[in-house]
């Protein structure tokens, strides 16, 4: 690994999510071996829910076999905290692998995340923000982003999935995250066009590298 290199990106194009997760471990070992420095991976997976270990989360999947059938819809429990949730296309997900041996703070992370995500969707210019109690970003109470992370060895896997042009109607087959009194969006949902992943996927760089670069 070169001694210049703070971070490092990568992109996995699509991907199935347990294909993913097989390459989340791989990358986890690497980076907690020294063999690569902190990383932030993007993947658009194709369409499926997955459960996290909150007590209940199975719960709120309402969809039957037939909608899963129908949305080409996979249903994967993972190990990441968090409820249920939903990726697929236009969704850009994003895993982070991050050393945490100083801080061994994974909260903190979370709402580092957070700010990223929010310094990102307010550069398209909508007003959004956290909701008290429940992680994520929200533009009023419809959650753009969702985020699930996990660690390991005090370093973090998993990450953030923020709808950029995603079918929000596949969302109707789970309660998100478990949250009542709200919805989802997207940024195609909020400003009225589509927005190309790529660009999208920029501005999360040059964030990420504003609070993660010099550490």
């Amino acid at each position: 690994m070169p001694e210049t290199e703070k971070v490092r990106f990568e992109n996995w194009g699509r991907t199935r999510y347990g294909e993913a997760l097989e390459r989340q471990l791989k990358t986890l070992q690497e980076r907690r071996e020294g063999q690569r420095p902190d990383t932030l991976v993007f993947t658009e997976h194709e369409p499926v829910f997955t459960v996290g270990k909150r007590r209940g989360a199975a719960q709120h999947m309402i969809a039957g076999r037939s909608f899963l059938e129908a949305n080409g819809i996979e249903v994967v429990e993972t190990n990441r905290g968090g409820d249920i949730t939903y990726h697929g296309p236009g969704q850009i997900t994003g895993y982070l692998f991050i050393d945490l041996s100083v801080s061994r703070d994974l909260h903190l992370l979370l709402r580092q995340v957070e700010d990223l995500i929010i310094a990102v969707v307010s550069s398209y210019g909508l007003s959004c923000g956290r909701r008290d109690g429940l992680t994520g970003v929200w533009v009023e109470k419809r959650k753009v982003a969702a985020i699930g992370m996990a660690a390991r060895h005090w370093i973090s896997f998993h990450g953030f999935a923020l709808n950029v042009n995603t079918d929000l109607a596949h969302f109707g087959g789970i309660v998100p995250c478990g949250i009542t009194d709200g919805t989802v969006t997207s940024l195609e949902q909020e400003l009225g066009q589509k927005i190309p992943l790529e660009e999208v996927q920029e501005r999360i760089q040059d964030e990420f590298l504003k609070s993660f670069g010099n550490e």
